[in-house]
């Protein structure tokens, strides 16, 4: 016999269980139980929180996509924001080990090895909505040039990556801390073509060895 929220007595139901005995004390699928609150007619909070928990347990997190909720009979478009809302905010504070980048000169200490580089060196930093690091890359080695950084190039890992915003960064080896035509006209192009994507180009940094210029902090961007 499977049990519903309505055979339970108050004290055991999920949210009231959590609150006088703790987080600890629910299993997966009465955390989930709590998390959404209540069901559907024919299908209560419990028995939607026994689904949601089978998928973890045999496909894990990465599983729980929206599309993938929301095959789920029970779960409507607010009650999976919920869930996935709850996932992403446990995640970004499991993750200590990511860098927050809040600035221009966080940009700077993050990728100073390439500041005094001879050559130019063209990266994309992906990150999430919490502003954390999620990875860093060079995308062009030399010159830099619209037509050789080309936005399927900038924002291709940053789609896999479920980014929410990159910030984009070059070094300068003559030392001149200031952005050149062709830097504006990139870094244009990378706003337009993020807008489409709705992943947003959050800065543009020029990297020296003691100095950095910052299109978001001037206002170019």
């Amino acid at each position: 016999m499977v049990m519903r929220v309505s055979d339970l007595y108050e004290k055991d139901k999920p949210r009231e269980k959590l609150l006088e005995k703790g987080e600890e004390a629910l299993k997966d699928h009465e955390l989930i139980a709590a998390l959404i609150g209540r069901g559907v007619p024919g299908r209560d909070a419990l028995a939607v929180g026994r689904e949601v928990a089978r998928i973890l347990k045999e496909e894990g997190l990465e599983a729980l996509s929206s599309g993938r909720l929301l095959e789920i009979h029970g779960l409507g478009e607010a009650k999976t924001a919920q869930i996935l809302a709850g996932i992403e905010l446990a995640r970004r504070h499991l993750n200590p080990e990511r860098k927050a980048i809040r600035s221009a000169e966080d940009v700077w200490r993050e990728l100073r090895e390439y500041a005094g580089k001879k050559q130019e060196h063209f990266l994309a930093l992906t990150l999430d909505g919490a502003s954390r690091l999620i990875a860093t890359r060079v995308i062009h080695i030399g010159t830099l040039n619209q037509s050789l950084v080309h936005p399927r190039e900038v924002f291709a890992d940053a789609v896999a990556d479920r980014a929410a915003g990159i910030i984009v960064a070059h070094n300068h080896p003559s030392g001149q801390c200031f952005p050149s035509a062709e830097d504006r006209r990139v870094t244009r192009r990378l706003t337009d073509a993020g807008r489409l994507l709705g992943i947003e180009l959050l800065d543009h940094v020029i990297l020296t060895r003691e100095e950095w210029f910052s299109f978001s902090e001037e206002g170019e961007l």
